[in-house]
Formats: structure tokens, sequence, C-alpha cells
């Protein structure tokens, strides 16, 4: 319905003109008005605009015209447009009415009244407001950590929407500027998680959406815990082991692997395993190995099953397991030195 070139803009004067022409004579034309100013009128999109035009005797020739042409001349229709009819609340008012109002009916609308001496013309510009919405946004991403990420969010809207970008984390971080694409250099495990672009202009309620970055990294054991048992009772050993993905367990006794057989059952849910000694016995104290792998590396840590009143000394890297008794008895031949 609106065109948009400078051209277009020019050939207003010459439309006004055709029109005065085509309208019924009997009424002396003097000048011609176009130079006045312009009143703006702002509308969101799908809303209806109505813009107004008042004349000051019902004898009055009027006319509305656009950039494309004419819309009315008097009370006969030009436009094949359905969405745009005349609004008369009055006898005195020609004031034009344009339903679902899009972005393609923006620009200058022009009013013509010819009077008994001369045509006085209202212009009024159309803007339309377009609320925001993502276009395009990022997939969901798998990478491994060290890795440069970009994430792209694109929106659409009139006035442009502002752009920002947000990790959900329990802090929230917004990131600073307003930019369609986020870079994260070298990205880290605390990284991971969900990203919330927001797209917002003051015409309505900001667009949002997500897209989560998955970090891979090696596992990493993050509890693991000696335990004495008493034979004839359960005991558990757990070890717990953060990765992306999910690491795979394996249980050792000593070198030699251990399965799911002979009173032992190792249950192993996400980052967690635990190995089940349903029943103690002297052959089951010792060291025990927890390993933890994923496509990206191997960890380990060592644990053990001791008698009650047994003490596990941890010495750096090394452990030692020493008796009570044991170390009483030194104490006592120490002193009987002495």
């Amino acid at each position: 319905m609106v065109g948009r070139s400078q051209a277009d803009r020019n050939q207003l004067p010459l439309l006004l003109l055709r029109l005065l022409c085509l309208l019924p004579t009997g009424l002396p034309v003097r000048s011609v008005d176009v130079n006045r100013s312009t009143d703006n009128i702002t509308v969101r999109q799908g809303d209806t605009a109505i813009l107004r035009c008042f004349v000051e005797d019902k004898s009055y020739k009027v006319a509305w015209l656009n950039r494309s042409g004419i819309i009315f001349a008097g009370q006969d229709k030009w436009s094949l447009d359905p969405r745009v009819e005349l609004d008369k609340r009055s006898v005195l008012e020609y004031s034009l009415r344009i339903q679902k109002v899009d972005v393609y009916d923006e620009g200058p609308y022009t009013c013509s009244v010819q009077t008994q001496h001369h045509t006085k013309t209202t212009q009024i510009y159309l803007i339309v407001q377009v609320p925001p919405k993502i276009s395009n946004i990022s997939s969901d991403i798998t990478v491994n950590e060290g890795s440069n990420v970009t994430l792209v969010c694109m929106a659409n809207g009139r006035p442009d929407p502002i752009i920002t970008w947000r990790h959900l984390t329990p802090t929230a971080r917004e990131f600073e500027g307003e930019e369609e694409f986020l870079d994260i250099q070298g990205i880290t495990r605390e990284q991971s998680g969900k990203y919330e672009c927001k797209a917002a202009n003051e015409v309505a309620s900001a667009d949002v959406k997500q897209v989560r970055i998955t970090v891979n990294y090696p596992p990493i054991i993050t509890e693991s815990k000696s335990i004495e048992a008493t034979t004839g009772k359960k005991a558990s050993l757990r070890c717990v082991a953060n990765a992306e993905p999910i690491p795979d367990f394996e249980w050792y006794k000593d070198d030699t692997r251990i399965n799911s057989a002979q009173g032992l059952e190792i249950k192993s849910i996400g980052n967690r395993s635990t190995l089940v000694v349903a029943n103690v016995t002297e052959e089951h104290y010792g060291n025990y190995t927890c390993v933890a792998t994923n496509k990206l590396g191997v960890t380990n840590t060592s644990l053990y099953l001791y008698r009650p009143g047994t003490v596990i000394v941890d010495n750096g890297s090394t452990s030692m397991v020493a008796s009570i008794w044991l170390m009483a008895a030194s104490l006592f031949f120490l002193f009987c030195k002495c």
C-alpha cells in the first residue's frame, strides 16, 4: 500500500493536481498548499490506525492520498485494500481508518481539502512499530573444554531490538555490551549450562530464547573415603567423580579387577559408584582402587577396607595402615628402654 522511494514522494504535488481535476468542478482553485508540517502517528503492527482529518464545511471537496496514489476521492474508494475505510464520526470529519496495520503501510498520507479559494492539505506520517522477535538462535552444542565458542542470536523489530546475553547460573551473570554474537574464548566446565538471549524494544515485552552449551572434560574424583568394617557385616566403599560425559567406573582389589561376584557388587549411577561387600571376611580387607574413565581421560583413587581399631595414615600420595595394638606395642617398647 505504501511505496518507499524519494521519486514517489516527489510525485505528491502532481497527484494532488490530478485529483483536483478529477473532482467535480464548480469551486475555483487559487493555490495548492503541500508544504505543511507533518504530524506523526505511531501504531503497533496489527493494530488499527486512524488518521484524523476535519473540514469546516460539509460542501468542501476532500480526498486521501499516499505515495502510491489516491485512496479516497470524496466518498469514492480508489484503493483495493479491504483494510482501508473512511472513519466519519460527524459530517465535518473525513478521517482514514487502516485496520491490521503492517510495516508496508508506513509512510506519508495526505488529506486534501478543496475550499472556495485554495486547497488545504494535512500530511500525516504513519510510523509502524513491530514487537521484538528472535528469528535465529544457535542450536544446543557440545564442545570440549578449552574450545572457542560463538553463539548467535538475531532478532527483528521496529525500532531495532537491543540484544543482550545472560549465563543462567545462580548469579545470573549478564554479559557486557549489546551484541548478536557472543564469543567465549577457551571455555571452561564452569561456563557450561544455559545461555539466554533477550531481544527488547519499547513496543512490547522482550522475546527470550535459550541455548545450552555442554562442556566435555575428563573425570576428577571429588569424593572417596576408606571405611572400617566388622567381619560378618555389610560394607560399602563409595567413589564420586565429576566428568562430562558421565564416567564409567571400574574397581580393583590390589591389581585384580573386581566383577560383581562372590559377595561383591558394583553399583554405578551417574557420577557415583559404590562397591558393596555383602558379608565382610578377612579376605576382603585391604587396598581398593576406584577408576573413573571417559573419552577425555582417566583418573583413580585408593580406598581401604580395614578392621575396626586400625588407623589410616595419609602421607601425601601414599597411604599406610597401622594397627592400634602395633602402635601401642611400639610405644611400650620405647618406654621400657627409657
